[in-house]
């Protein structure tokens, strides 16, 4: 089923509504366009470049859609080692100053950042929530907000490793996560396919790693074709903003982490903020951080 609308953070200071709903039309047209034999010319980006953002095209399947009102605290825990499904958040230049002793006194464990776009953009806080969420003793890491209308695949892999999307075995980095989301961008569900294929490769060429991605149920059915290519390769992070059991996208047996809601509250960030919750205990997130069995 073709999805249906577009969920915006109302709150954060984010791109206007009417600059998203402005170019809803034509988004659409690419996601209709995605599934054909050939390509057809790039449809206009759903967002400025250099502006993307976790969840920024994210759209949800039209039968699962649930408005997402809510506002949800953490209120701190004496031992994190307890919780079953730990608990993180994915943050950009958007929240601005992150205060990451509070975000980690609030029982998160886990983040990712946004490092990098395209093949040129360079989040702005990216060095400093790195560094921070590292000495607070947050699992953190990097994820790259994938542009396909502006190269290939391997280019922006290379770019993302060398600008935050490295990693090492610390006990605090997590691999790097491809963010794809909005439009087709005019590819094929072949020539989709192939781009994050490429990405893909390159990325665990220079890390060693596979990379996590990042997708909603519908992009993924709508613009690789429900492609299983990466379910054995690559951790999935399903975007799903429900109070239920989050969909998944076809192609995958299961997902690692979910983002369950824009809308959550935790301190030491201002505003909204993505929260995302890991589907194994701490154990099994150490084990995705270090890469072991």
């Amino acid at each position: 089923m073709f999805p249906r609308s577009i969920s915006l953070k109302p709150t954060q200071k984010r791109l206007t509504v009417a600059g998203v709903i402005g170019t809803s039309a034509v988004l659409l047209l690419g996601l209709l366009s995605g599934g054909t034999a050939s390509a057809a010319p790039a449809p206009a980006n759903p967002v400025p470049y250099g502006q993307g953002y976790m969840g920024v095209g994210y759209i949800q399947d039209a039968k699962d859609f649930k408005p997402d009102t809510r506002q949800l605290h953490l209120a701190p825990r004496a031992d994190a080692n307890l919780k079953a499904n730990p608990e993180g958040i994915d943050v950009s230049g958007w929240q601005g100053g992150i205060n990451w002793s509070s975000v980690r006194g609030a029982g998160i464990e886990f983040a990712w950042m946004k490092a990098t776009e395209g093949l040129t953009y360079k989040d702005s806080t990216f060095s400093a929530n790195y560094l921070n969420a590292y000495n607070a003793g947050v699992i953190r890491g990097a994820y790259h907000y994938a542009r396909p209308d502006v190269s290939g695949g391997a280019a922006q892999a290379d770019f993302f490793a060398s600008n935050g999307g490295a990693w090492s075995r610390d006990n605090l980095t997590l691999p790097g996560v491809l963010d794809i989301e909005g439009t087709c961008y005019g590819y094929s569900q072949a020539g989709m396919q192939q781009w994050i294929l490429d990405f893909y490769n390159k990325y665990k060429a220079r890390t060693g790693r596979d990379v996590v991605i990042y997708t909603s149920p519908s992009w993924w059915n709508t613009c690789t074709g429900g492609w299983s290519g990466m379910s054995a390769r690559s951790p999935l992070w399903v975007a799903n903003w429900t109070t239920g059991t989050p969909s998944i996208p076809s192609g995958f047996p299961f997902y690692t982490v979910w983002q369950y809601t824009s809308t959550g509250a935790v301190n030491g960030v201002s505003g909204n903020v993505d929260r995302d919750r890991f589907s194994g205990d701490r154990s099994r997130l150490l084990a995705l951080a270090n890469n072991t069995p």
